[in-house]
């Protein structure tokens, strides 16, 4: 069984430190660590300066994008709560967003520097968006958020009735979806290291476009048993949509990479990026 500490890790003259922005902290260091490392050992015709440098905004721009993606769709809430619009230590960051900024600040980057090949240096971030999304996700469990249905499992995480959702408030024990996600990650960086990363070595942009079609899937398993949906569309969730979205465009890139192979294998990073 689970059960939360609370959400405050400790306080500093009244200054309160939580553990979601721990969480948070671990998850991007880290991410970024690894991602660079990978470069370096795994990615040798890659400028690991540059690499590093475009870090800083995919960083700035998924941080951004993540919190913008769900005052967005909870604006309901958030349009009569201005003033917490920026608590992101409360929680509320979108995956889904953070994805969509670092891509986009990814792409800024190699806009300004036309050297940078978008999909080559693209194809070694998801190595530390998956290292971020294993440790982040523990911040949930400190919220006492991003939990599922009602369950008697062994593993059965316990929530306080004042995080209980509406309907729920009779239940103790939820799924840990939080924790089901995070194992969920460790398992597609296992597979896309062992098998997806030699398949894909020349194909730009095919490790980023397997991981997003892999986590995309469990996203939507987990998904479907998650209570904190705030968003619908005829009774859909909206991660959920996101999610086959986003694995559709990621199959449209794999076919459009593979097509294209000819010309990519033929493409030095070396000459581009030195």
């Amino acid at each position: 069984m689970f059960q939360s500490p609370g959400n405050v890790f400790i306080e500093i003259f009244n200054f309160p430190i939580y553990y979601y922005s721990i969480c948070l902290a671990l998850a991007i260091l880290s991410g970024c660590w690894v991602s660079c490392q990978f470069t370096k050992k795994y990615y040798p015709y890659l400028d690991a300066d540059a690499f590093f440098d475009t870090l800083l905004y995919i960083v700035g721009f998924a941080i951004v994008f993540s919190r913008i993606y769900y005052v967005v769709v909870d604006w309901g809430y958030y349009s009569n709560h201005l003033s917490e619009i920026f608590m992101v230590w409360k929680g509320g960051l979108t995956i889904h967003g953070a994805i969509l900024g670092g891509a986009i600040g990814g792409f800024v980057r190699t806009l300004m520097d036309k050297r940078l090949d978008f999909l080559s240096y693209a194809d070694v971030t998801p190595w530390g968006i998956l290292v971020g999304q294993i440790i982040g996700r523990w911040g949930n469990f400190f919220n006492s958020e991003a939990f599922g249905l009602p369950t008697d499992l062994p593993w059965k995480l316990y929530i306080a009735p004042q995080f209980r959702p509406e309907g729920y408030e009779n239940f103790a024990y939820f799924h840990p979806t939080f924790l089901y996600e995070s194992i969920w990650n460790i398992f597609v960086f296992l597979i896309l290291f062992f098998v997806f990363r030699k398949l894909m070595k020349n194909i730009r942009g095919g490790v980023l476009f397997v991981y997003l079609i892999f986590y995309s899937v469990g996203r939507i398993l987990i998904e479907s048993i998650r209570t904190d949906t705030i968003a619908f569309v005829h009774g859909i969730p909206v991660p959920t949509l996101v999610s086959a979205f986003t694995i559709l465009i990621a199959i449209c890139g794999i076919i459009y990479s593979w097509v294209n192979r000819e010309k990519i294998t033929q493409f030095d990073a070396r000459k581009i990026t030195k």
